[in-house]
Parts: structure tokens; C-alpha cells; sequence
């Protein structure tokens, strides 16, 4: 069932006196919702726009001040800063904390915002970033806002706004992680799905390039000396295709490639992009020690290569700890009036650093939008103020919890789960070179 247009609770007797109040409070900002929602939808925020990026946050930083809701930037040099809110809670000693995120950044090129701005057609509304995840990041806003107007969390309660989730979270996977290692429940605030239902797991991603170093020679004349880097990338290609193993869920695209000088000259480099789709961690180590040694074996002679990480995600999956958080999020869910279900999705996203790092996470639980990453991508806004009261209910309800798992974090034999690392630095092995 999807959610129902936003409307006030009142007659709900599932809901306490406080969570009433609660939820007419969020209801009653609708408008004021659409309002901060259109000014940051007609920010160009690209991963590489610094300056947009920094003004997306700007505008959350101004709307949080304004509320009363402490902010502090975590600087950065080459991508957007990360903004951070903080809600200290009123009992804060010994609890761990409830954290939400999302990312400011978005696919979209500079100019793009001038081109099709914040537009509202029927219920839904339009705009480059809308539902990835500009709606989610207003949601969030309000429920800080909420909370800190109500003053009814224990808990503290964190919200972060990073700003390279696009091309890998290269500059926020740390902060991430260190809110994570401290929460108890993580909420990433990605669009639902379209069939209304919240993330449960997502695959892990880790993206690569890999170079190759051949000898330029003229075709006709001196074909002999020459060494073709594009000949080496075309055997590579074929052999780092049969790594996909569709029954695992593992899956590797090589979806960019150049190389070459002219065309009559022997290509003295070449290059390839690789995307590669996994469940679990074992499956990475396993795919990435086949990657390397494909680009380490030659199979023209004299041709040599090198390979790189240049992002990654690390899977969510779905927990005990994480299956009672859905559970709680749908019981609030249906004490407003709807329901949700939990989907697997072979997108990746930063909910999978703070599962890694030992929180219980879900995903997907902002408004409801689709075609992301489109000229048509939109978000429903009849779901803003429902999946803001479903979030709003179970932090409240959440947060009765945080006491018991920051004594079990923080007790002797507790460790988060640790992705296998490999060597950090560049190295070596029959003529590849890896860096991470």
C-alpha cells in the first residue's frame, strides 16, 4: 500500500499524546517542506561543483540555525564540505546515537538547474536532484527541527550532510564511519522505492581503472616494433568479462574505454573503467584477486599495465539488528496509515559504510521518486510529510534503545565488521601496479 496524502493523525489511538503532536507538527509544514525543497533543487550541486555543493549546505546550515539546531562544517578541499547537525538529547551519557544521512551532491552538470528547474506538475515535482536525494535531505532537516521544537529525544540525534556520494564518497566514507561506530540506528535517507518499499540491502561497488602501456610504431611501415596497447585492453576485456557470475550476484562492466594515437600508429596506451557488482565480502576479495591477475598477465608481448581503485561501496545487509529496525519503522508506518516492505537493490550507497562500521541501517527512507539520475526524475509529493512522520515515530520509538547498544558497542568483546584490506600504497607484480 502507498502512502496516503499527507494528513494529521488525529484519530489514530495507536499513537501516544507526544507522537500526536509530533506528527501534526511535521503535517502542518508541508508547504514550508516544497518551500526549502525547490531552493536547493535550483542549486547546481554536482559532485565536482565545490562552490554548488557548498551552497546546498549553506541553505540546510541557514533553515537548521534558524530552528535552533546546532551545525558545524567538517571542511574539505576538493568536494564539498560535510555538513554536520547535532541534537545533544536529554539523556545522552551512556546512550549511543540515532544517525541520519544523505548527500548533497548530485550527477548533474553546472547550468542544468537554469535549464530545468523546480517544477511541480500534479503531485509530483521535477528538478536535477529532486529525489536523489534532495527530498530526503529536507526531510531530514525537518526532523531535526522537529525534534529539537519538541525536545523529546533522550538520544542524541546526528545528521549529515556529505557531499561526494556520486563518485564514491572518497572525502565522507571517514566521517561516516566515525558517526556510525557511535550510533545505534542509521536512517539514509535515499528515495523509496517506486513501489513505496524502504532498502533492506544493497550490493557493494567497487569501481576501478586500469592503464596500459604500449609502443607507438607506424602501421605500414614498422608494424613489428610497435606494441598495441589496444590489443592488450581487447584481451583483458574479454577475460575480466568471464568474472561475472550472475547466480553469486556478482557481476563486473567495463564501461569506459581509449586508447591509441592515430590510426595508423600502433596504440601506445589504452585505458578501461570497470564497475564491479558484489554481495559479500568475500566475494570482493575474490573478484579483485581475479581483476589482478587478469591486468598483471600479458598477452601482447611488451605491453605492461597498471590498475587502480578509484571508489568504492561496501554492501548492506540485512541484519537482526537491521530487521528489527524495519520492523519498528513499519509498525509506525501502519499506525499512520500505510505500509512498507524492505527490497534488495543492486545500486550502491553510503548506508553500506555505516553497516560496516556496526550500526543497524536502513535505506531508501526518504520520499518516494523515481527515474533518478534522468531529465526525468521526479519525487512524489504527497509522500514528504508521511515518510517524515514514519521516520519521526521511529526514532522516538528507536531511541528507547540506544542505552543497551552502546553498552554492547563499547563492551570488550564487541568488533564492527572490518572489510579484508588490501595493500595500501602502489606495488608491483609482473608488470602491474596497484594502488588503493
Amino acid at each position: 500500500m502507498r502512502e496516503t496524502p499527507s494528513r494529521k493523525p488525529l484519530s489514530s489511538e495507536a499513537l501516544t499524546p507526544l507522537e500526536r503532536r509530533l506528527c501534526n507538527w511535521l503535517a502542518d509544514r508541508r508547504e514550508a517542506m516544497i518551500a526549502l525543497l525547490a531552493d536547493v533543487v535550483n542549486i547546481d550541486s554536482g559532485s565536482g561543483d565545490k562552490a554548488g555543493v557548498d551552497a546546498v549546505g549553506e541553505r540546510f546550515r541557514r533553515f537548521l540555525a534558524e530552528h535552533g539546531v546546532e551545525t558545524a562544517a567538517i571542511a574539505r578541499e576538493t568536494c564539498g564540505d560535510i555538513l554536520k547537525a547535532t541534537l545533544a538529547g536529554r539523556d545522552p551519557v551512556d546512550r549511543a546515537s540515532v544517525l541520519l544521512m544523505g548527500h548533497c551532491d548530485t550527477v548533474f552538470a553546472k547550468g542544468e538547474a537554469a535549464r530545468r528547474p523546480f517544477t511541480v506538475v500534479g503531485d509530483r515535482a521535477y528538478g536535477p536532484g529532486v529525489a536523489d536525494m534532495k527530498a530526503g535531505l529536507v526531510m531530514n532537516a525537518f526532523l531535526m527541527a522537529a525534534f529539537q521544537h519538541f525536545g523529546c529525544l533522550d538520544a542524541p540525534l546526528v545528521a549529515l550532510y556529505t557531499s561526494d556520494e556520486e563518485v564514491g564518497s572518497a572525502q565522507s566514507r571517514g566521517a561516516i564511519e566515525e558517526e556510525a561506530r557511535e550510533a545505534a540506528f542509521v536512517l539514509n535517507a535515499e528515495p523509496g522505492r517506486v513501489s513505496g518499499n524502504l532498502v533492506s540491502e544493497r550490493k557493494g561497488g567497487c569501481f576501478l581503472r586500469f592503464r596500459i602501456k604500449g609502443k607507438s610504431a607506424h602501421a605500414g611501415v614498422d608494424f613489428a616494433a610497435g606494441v598495441s596497447a589496444i590489443s592488450e585492453l581487447a584481451h583483458k576485456i574479454v577475460a575480466l568479462d568471464a568474472i561475472t557470475d550472475i547466480g553469486r550476484g556478482v557481476t563486473l562492466n567495463v564501461g569506459l574505454v581509449s586508447g591509441g594515437q592515430s590510426v595508423n600508429t600502433t596504440a601506445p596506451h589504452a585505458e578501461g573503467g570497470i564497475d564491479l557488482r558484489y554481495d559479500t565480502l568475500r566475494d570482493r576479495e575474490d573478484a579483485l584477486g581475479k581483476i589482478e591477475a587478469i591486468i598483471a598477465r600479458n598477452w601482447v608481448a611488451g605491453a605492461s599495465a597498471t590498475l587502480e581503485i578509484t571508489g568504492e561501496f561496501l554492501p548492506l545487509l540485512a541484519t537482526t539488528e537491521s530487521a528489527d529496525m524495519f520492523e519498528c519503522y513499519r509498525g509506525a508506518a501502519r499506525d499512520l496509515g500505510f505500509d512498507v516492505g524492505a527490497e534488495r537493490t543492486g545500486g550502491c550507497a553510503d548506508s553500506g559504510f555505516a553497516a560496516n562500521a556496526g550500526a543497524a541501517t536502513l535505506c531508501g527512507t526518504g520520499p518516494i521518486g523515481g527515474k533518478a539520475h534522468t531529465a526525468d526524475e521526479y519525487v512524489e509529493l504527497d509522500t514528504l510529510v508521511p515518510r517524515a512522520q514514519a521516520a519521526a515515530l521511529s526514532i522516538l520509538r528507536l531511541g528507547q534503545r540506544t542505552a543497551a547498544v552502546r553498552t554492547q558497542k563499547h563492551s570488550s568483546d564487541w568488533h564492527a565488521p572490518r572489510v579484508p584490506e588490501r595493500e595500501r600504497g602502489a606495488r608491483h607484480v609482473s608488470g602491474l601496479t596497484w594502488s588503493a
